[in-house]
Parts: structure tokens; sequence; C-alpha cells
């Protein structure tokens, strides 16, 4: 397990081009008994395993890499200049096919497992890609689990949370256009500096005063471009903006709340806004049913002692949100270790903590079982 795991390290690739672990993934399946799909999704993999009549359960690990340079060290370092697998995607990868070896080996079940090695993850939308090549409609499950590890809770303790579980984000562009001019003579120009300066202040009012105080929600200005000369007052400036929300209801009320503001604060300007509000991921909302089934697993097999207990919502995002707003499951967590393996996510120095390895193989072999008992 831990050689397959440092392998896929050392060889990482980014979204849509997964092709050498999408292989490697197809071959192990292959060889051992099940049937492999290829390309679903474009450079994703799933494999099926019948053993008798009886439902059916799908199990997702991810398999893509980010653009970051790993400062690790390590022996088994990424040898892809600018690449590496700094969210663990390559230990999800590794422990879904050591359970995957062990379900064919030992077949302790009565139904259907579907595998879902799911490409492009970080941002591409890889899970709507699959399902728009009819992931569901190809392999139907009745229920469906992925697991991310999590640095900064015990190594191999198991997390779960019922509901709204991890944040929707949306990506929001705003051209302001005003009218250009010389420095020197501003009054016969319509800044669009001073017009997203005003946006900027005036979005903070949106979380504070608009949402509710117990809801979770994050506006992010999370870039301005605007001129290029001191003296010139530009004709247009462009934002960027990261938006976030933990159920659906303000998720829609921060698009229309922002969208008016910004269009109100440069109409009274004078100047006008052009808004490309761009829906990237929805709430990843975890089935109550399956989640508390998931969860009741892991405690009789671990001890409640093994579970993380303060476990809260995540403000991050990902795309199995797609596939749980068409299939019922739950997505749960899994400890990446503390001190050295408490290093963040998508931080160069991250690496995926091996010794999880055995824990999140063995807990989807007894999820399956039980689900297919």
């Amino acid at each position: 397990m831990i050689s397959l795991r440092q392998r896929i390290h050392a060889h990482p690739e980014l979204g849509f081009e997964e092709f050498a672990t999408s292989a490697l993934v197809a071959q192990c399946l292959s060889q051992w008994g099940y049937d492999v799909s290829t390309g679903v999704g474009r450079t994703g993999v799933v494999a099926t395993l019948r053993n008798g009549v009886g439902r059916s359960i799908g199990l997702r690990a991810d398999m893509d890499a980010l653009p970051i340079q790993e400062t690790t060290g390590l022996p088994y370092a990424s040898r892809v200049d600018g690449v590496m697998h700094a969210c663990g995607h390559d230990g999800h990868t590794a422990t879904l096919l050591a359970a995957a070896r062990h379900l064919a080996h030992t077949r302790d079940f009565n139904g259907t497992v579907q595998l879902i090695f799911q490409p492009a993850e970080e941002g591409l939308g890889g899970a709507r890609t699959m399902l728009e090549d009819g992931l569901l409609e190809r392999f139907p499950c009745d229920a469906v689990f992925a697991m991310h590890n999590v640095p900064g809770y015990p190594a191999g303790q198991l997390g779960f949370y019922s509901g709204p579980f991890m944040a929707s984000a949306d990506t929001v562009t705003i051209k302001v256009i005003g009218t250009g001019g010389h420095g020197a003579v501003p009054h016969k120009a319509v800044d669009p500096v001073v017009v997203c300066a005003s946006i900027v202040i005036a979005l903070q009012s949106i979380v504070s005063r608009n949402v509710s105080p117990q809801e979770m929600a994050i506006i992010t200005v999370g870039s301005i471009h605007a001129g290029s000369a001191s003296n010139v007052i530009p004709e247009s400036a462009e934002m960027s903006l990261s938006v976030r929300a933990l159920t659906p209801e303000v998720r829609g009320l921060l698009e229309r709340r922002i969208t008016d503001l910004v269009q109100g604060q440069a109409a009274s300007f004078g100047a006008r806004a052009d808004i490309d509000y761009q829906h990237c991921h929805p709430v990843l909302i975890n089935d109550p049913e399956q989640t508390a089934f998931a969860r009741q697993v892991a405690q009789d097999w671990l001890g409640a002692g093994h579970l993380i207990d303060d476990l809260r919502p995540f403000t991050a995002s990902e795309d199995f949100a797609f596939i749980l707003q068409q299939c019922p499951g739950s997505y749960l967590v899994i400890g990446n270790g503390l001190g050295d393996n408490g290093c963040l996510l998508h931080n160069p120095g991250y690496d995926f903590n091996d010794a999880c390895l055995p824990i999140g193989a063995s807990y989807w072999v007894k999820l399956v079982e039980g689900f297919l008992r």
C-alpha cells in the first residue's frame, strides 16, 4: 500500500491529465477481477464488482494533483516540476485500491460495488464531468461515499457530519466601466478605481447586515486590476470575488445582494458594471440516514474513542457535492495526524500520512460489507 501510494506521489498529474494514474488504477483493478471502464469523464475510471444480487454501493477517490512546487525533500517527492500531490489524492487513490483488492479476494458481501476514481477534483469539476458522461446511469448506486484526509486531527480518526458539511463556491468577475482621462483633470473622467474601492467597502455590509449571524457566508475580493500609469485614469477596472455559503438559501441571497449592490454602486458614480457570476460548486450536503449508517460502522469497528467528536462544517468546497445532489450518501474525513503531518493541505510541504492507509482501506471494506450484508 505504501509503495503504491508513494509511486503515485512521485508521478503527479493535473486535472484531466491523469493518464498514467488512470492506467495504473485500471491495470490493478483488471488484475483483481473487476469490470473496468476507462475514459469516464475524460480520464476517470469506474470499476464494478458483483457478488450475488443485492444493493449497489459507490466509493469515490480523487486522483489529480495541484500546480505546486513540492518542498518536502522526501525520497519519493514529485518528479514533475511544479506539480505535486499537495492534497492527499495519492493517498485517497491508494486507500481505495487497497480496499478494492481485499474486496475482490474475500467477496464477503451480497450486491454490487462501484469504485469511482475521479479526475479533476481541484476546481475543474471532474465529478460534474463524470455525471455528464452518465456516471450514475451507467453505474447505478443506492448510496455513494467519499473520504478525505484532514491534517490537524489524530492520524486515522474518522469524522462524520450530517447535513451541510462543505461550502458552496462561486466565482464572480466584475468589470467596472467608467470614462478614462488624465490624472490632472479627474473631474472630466469617471474613475473605475474609485468605484471598485467603494464596491469593496460596500460588499462588507452584506455578510454583516444581510446574512443571519447564525449562518456562514464569505465574500472575498481576491484581485483588482486597473490601469498601468500613475497619472492616467483607466477606462475600466476588473475585480474577482470568491463567494461561499453553507446553505443554498444563503448562497442565493449572496448572489442577489452582490448583484444589486455592485450595480447600484457603479451607477451612483456614473459608471456601469458587467457581472459574470459563475456557480462553481454547490453546498455539499450529507444525507442524514447514510451518514448515521457510516458513523455506526466506524463506531462498531473502532469504538467511539477513535471518532472525531468535534467535527464542524468546512468553508472549503468539494465537487463530490454534485454527486450527492443526485444520489444519497456521505462525505467523511480521516485525520492525517498532528505535528509534521499537521501541515495544511495545498501546502508545498504537505505529505499524506501512510499510517492512515490501513485504517482507511479497512473502513471501506467494513462499510461495503455492512451496506451489502
